[in-house]
């Protein structure tokens, strides 16, 4: 099976995408080739896709930056967005999954940099990776690379725990909350980005937003901490034909 991945501009969810279909490069069954228009949004690298099983189109705020019509290919295509609005999944004919939490960067000049990115986007892969929304992409392309379907899921906060396989309670609350906070930086982020003019209004904003996230990460690894302590920390690896696989002690076999 060929996956064709197209990257348009920088949500979290895409920064390990390939890597989350094939952990250990050791699937027989799976190529990928990945395109991208690195931080830009650029329409033209969508021309570059070639014949494939399964496309997947990660991008921020789609449905501003993508007309329904500029997403229809003779193959299954799914779309990564952290945001969407309601007209445009009525009338989006690919799949998508559209991640709540995946909160924009606060990029202004006067704040961002690189390491500044860096140190945001580590704190929402965690945020990720931990509630729960990298093990539901991971097994939601699977469903669609193998079976007539592609999913149509806008990801809140109670259906991304749900794949996180908690088994304490207090660690699904952390891991909620985790999302919960997370989901929340986009709308500080926005307002700094695209409505306040004061310099130090929204530049205390960026900064705002971005030590939310960092307690959303906090959150985050103190969930997976509490599952650790009690050795019951899911892992779904792919085997060697694509099947995944699941274990939860640390020294259980597969």
């Amino acid at each position: 099976m060929r996956v064709g991945i197209v990257k348009m501009g920088a949500i979290g969810s895409a920064i390990l995408l390939e890597y989350c279909l094939d952990e250990i490069a050791r699937r027989k069954d799976l190529e990928t080739r990945v395109i991208s228009s690195g931080s830009k949004i650029k329409k033209e690298v969508l021309k570059e896709v070639g014949e494939c099983d399964l496309l997947i189109i990660a991008c921020p705020n789609v449905s501003y930056n993508l007309k329904p019509d500029e997403l229809e290919f003779p193959f299954k295509t799914v779309v990564v967005s952290d945001n969407a609005s309601k007209e445009w999944l009525e009338s989006v004919k690919c799949g998508y999954i559209i991640v709540k939490a995946d909160s924009m960067i606060g990029a202004r000049r006067e704040f961002l940099d690189p390491t500044e990115m860096a140190l945001f986007n580590s704190d929402v892969l965690r945020v990720l990776a931990v509630t729960g929304v990298i093990r539901l992409i991971q097994t939601e392309i699977d469903r669609a690379l193998k079976e007539d379907y592609v999913p149509k899921l806008v990801v809140d906060g109670l259906k991304a725990v749900e794949f996180g396989g908690f088994s304490n309670p207090y660690a699904k609350a952390k891991a909620l909350a985790s999302y919960y906070i997370a989901e929340k930086v986009g709308e500080i982020t926005s307002r700094a980005c695209f409505v306040e003019r004061d310099f130090e209004r929204f530049t205390l904003l960026c900064a705002t937003a971005h030590e939310m996230m960092r307690i959303a990460g906090i959150l985050a690894d103190s969930a997976r901490e509490i599952e650790k302590g009690n050795d019951t920390v899911l892992r779904t690896p792919h085997s060697k034909d694509g099947e995944i696989l699941r274990k939860v002690g640390l020294f259980d076999r597969l």
